[in-house]
């Protein structure tokens, strides 16, 4: 396959599976350009990776497998660094239109606890919470089937113990 055949083939994958990056750059990310900065990181290492995808999964599980680890490596590094203060750590107490208020705030106590998982934790909840069955997530972890629901009930139980005062 030519280089420029090769450039269109990777450029219609991505545009197809964006939204799993997506995932992955929300899950491991607290604002937009932190965001932006991953996304973008995360399909430069596609592209370099992408003369290793020889078809034996399905290009999503390649996709997530590589996403998740480049959003590990970037998130351990910059854990090691200093903090910077971001916008989104400042709670401006602005009001949008009506919206389920309980709603909105167990889904905020659930992100902040999956912000508190471990990278392997946090990743187990991504593929499991986009409905992966458990052969993929094992695939995609480089783990066994079994190994990947054991895991996954732990992290549902630490989970539910840690959401538990806030979501009686």
């Amino acid at each position: 396959m030519s280089e420029s055949a090769r450039k269109v083939e990777f450029t219609r994958l991505i545009e197809e599976n964006q939204g799993i990056v997506h995932k992955v750059c929300r899950i491991y990310t607290d604002d937009p350009m932190s965001h932006d900065d991953l996304f973008q990181e995360i399909v430069l290492q596609l592209w370099k990776s992408y003369d290793s995808f020889k078809g034996d999964s399905k290009f999503s599980t390649w996709m997530y497998r590589v996403g998740i680890n480049t959003a590990i490596t970037l998130y351990r590094k910059r854990k090691r660094k200093p903090g910077h203060d971001s916008l989104e750590s400042h709670h401006f107490h602005i009001k949008a239109d009506e919206q389920n208020e309980e709603l909105e705030f167990k889904l905020k106590m659930l992100k902040t606890a999956i912000q508190q998982l471990n990278d392997i934790e946090r990743a187990l909840v991504l593929l499991y919470l986009d409905e992966l069955p458990y052969r993929e997530i094992a695939e995609t972890m480089g783990i066994t089937e079994v190994n990947a629901r054991v895991k996954m009930n732990r992290v549902k139980k630490k989970l539910k113990e840690m959401l538990n005062p806030y979501m009686s």
